[in-house]
């Protein structure tokens, strides 16, 4: 199965049109440049036949054409391997060329619900599995080197293939696998630790005393938590040392035994994880809010303007704004969208995931709070983009449905600051509704403070709005204090 590529770059736009600080570095065996929309990975020349060898043998065409690996093959390019050798981290006179699939769009592990994490821990162990019988193995086990394509996890790091000794009866990626997927995902559904507050702090995950403090005695005894977490950190305690020969190489007398060791490490570590699992029931005020019913009563009018705009639009890209449940965002992704469905509360984006993985919609739901949305983290900030970078002039279509009045009153963020964000983020058009200060959740969010938003009005609404936008279409949602706007992007601000 091969990758369809996109129209050609030549060496001298792909040079000018990457900073080359935004390259990957900190794999030794490769480096990875992204332009004009197409993914390269410029492998070391000392790896070369090995990555051949792997990409091409069983079981990793199967892999790829199961969508559980990302799509890749070589590129036989003189000009563009120069070209991307002077911008990479790779040195050599003659490296490896391999172009990926280019995923739509980049996604970190701090902005996944723990359903994403699980998904993505169960993709790693799945392929672990696989490639086991096959002499080979994964050399890491990070979050960081899956994406998601709409609700699917993809590994797509193939340098984390490697050849295996058949001898050899450890993983010595069990320890990273236990650290960014195992823990945060306990401390995740016992302490409602969120995955920002552990990858955006800790990037290589939870260590045993991380969470070992959070634990009271009965829970540090309780499986998994007495393996995981308290026997690691009570020998480390007891023995500060005793991982300087942890990662010495091993050999089992045989290779039938060898493979019996690594498979018990492997089912445990399920058991582990399936342990850890996000409870699907869990509460979330936002699950429940109580402007639901307002919305519940008039959603047919909603739902009706708004697959009348995407049938008429026929946007290609939909990013939907305080998504919720993700009712809308499905509408979108039925129209023939693709859709990023993002919100504050990660127990909605958690019940989105799980219905755009049941239903294979063309949705990926995030976590981002669009008033704090994640910054650039990492080497000098640039490792991992920001979201607005990220989403910047990417979409044709952004719904803004019953969001706006939060950020009005809430986050208190001036009306013309958001709809120039809405601006910059769709290269089209947008659907907004606009709630008014009679509306009773807009009352309800001032907390007596009405005065302060006295000068909001529909006109006052669409005075400032046709500074961007020219309204193709609009309509009253019943008789409540809420209107719908289809907006069309003005050329020139």
């Amino acid at each position: 199965m091969s990758v369809r590529l996109s129209s050609n770059v030549s060496a001298q736009e792909l040079s000018a049109s990457i900073d080359p600080i935004n390259v990957s570095f900190r794999d030794p065996a490769g480096s990875v440049v992204i332009s004009n929309g197409r993914a390269f990975r410029v492998v070391n020349e000392h790896y070369k036949e090995e990555v051949l060898d792997i990409l091409h043998g069983e079981p990793v065409p199967a892999l790829i054409a199961s969508g559980a690996l990302v799509n890749t093959i070589a590129v036989d390019d003189v000009d563009l391997a120069a070209a991307l050798r002077r911008i990479s981290a790779v040195t050599d006179a003659a490296p490896l060329i391999l172009e990926h699939e280019h995923i739509d769009f980049s996604t970190y592990p701090y902005e996944w619900p723990a359903e994403m994490l699980y998904a993505a821990a169960e993709l790693t162990l799945d392929l672990m599995e696989q490639l086991l019988p096959h002499g080979l193995g994964l050399k890491d086990a990070s979050p960081y080197n899956i994406l998601f394509k709409h609700s699917r996890p993809i590994l797509v790091d193939l340098l984390s293939l490697e050849r295996r000794n058949p001898l050899d009866p450890t993983w010595l990626a069990y320890a990273q696998f236990v650290r960014t997927f195992i823990r945060p995902l306990l401390a995740n559904k016992h302490f409602n630790l969120g995955l920002d507050q552990v990858f955006r702090v800790y990037r290589d995950g939870l260590q045993p005393e991380h969470v070992f403090h959070m634990c009271g005695w009965w829970r540090r005894l309780s499986f998994p938590f007495r393996t995981v977490v308290t026997v690691p950190t009570l020998l480390a305690r007891m023995n500060p040392n005793r991982y300087q020969g942890i990662y010495n190489a091993r050999q089992s007398r045989s290779s039938e035994q060898a493979a019996f060791i690594l498979d018990r490490q492997l089912k445990g570590l399920r058991r582990k994880l399936r342990s850890a699992k996000p409870n699907p029931d869990r509460p979330s005020i936002w699950a429940n809010y109580p402007g639901q019913d307002h919305q519940e009563r008039n959603k047919q009018t909603k739902e009706h303007f708004l697959k009348a705009a995407l049938e008429r639009q026929r946007p290609r890209r939909v990013l939907d704004v305080g998504c919720n449940v993700g009712d809308y965002s499905e509408i979108a992704a039925r129209s023939g969208a693709s859709v990023v469905a993002i919100d504050q509360d990660a127990v909605v984006v958690g019940r989105l995931w799980r219905r755009s993985f049941e239903r294979n919609l063309k949705i990926l739901p995030l976590v981002v709070d669009i008033a704090r949305p994640t910054a650039g983290l990492g080497w000098r900030n640039q490792e991992c983009r920001p979201f607005l970078d990220r989403a910047t002039n990417v979409f044709d279509c952004v719904l803004l449905l019953a969001v706006m009045h939060h950020l009005l009153v809430t986050e208190r963020v001036p009306l013309g600051e958001i709809l120039k964000l809405v601006y910059d983020l769709t290269t089209h058009t947008a659907i907004i509704e606009f709630v008014a200060p009679d509306d009773p959740m807009f009352r309800l969010l001032t907390r007596g403070n009405e005065r302060l938003y006295e000068h909001v009005s529909r006109e006052h609404f669409e005075s400032e709005s046709s500074k961007f936008f020219v309204t193709e279409r609009s309509e009253r949602i019943g008789d409540t204090h809420r209107w719908l706007y289809w907006m069309r992007r003005v050329a020139v601000v």
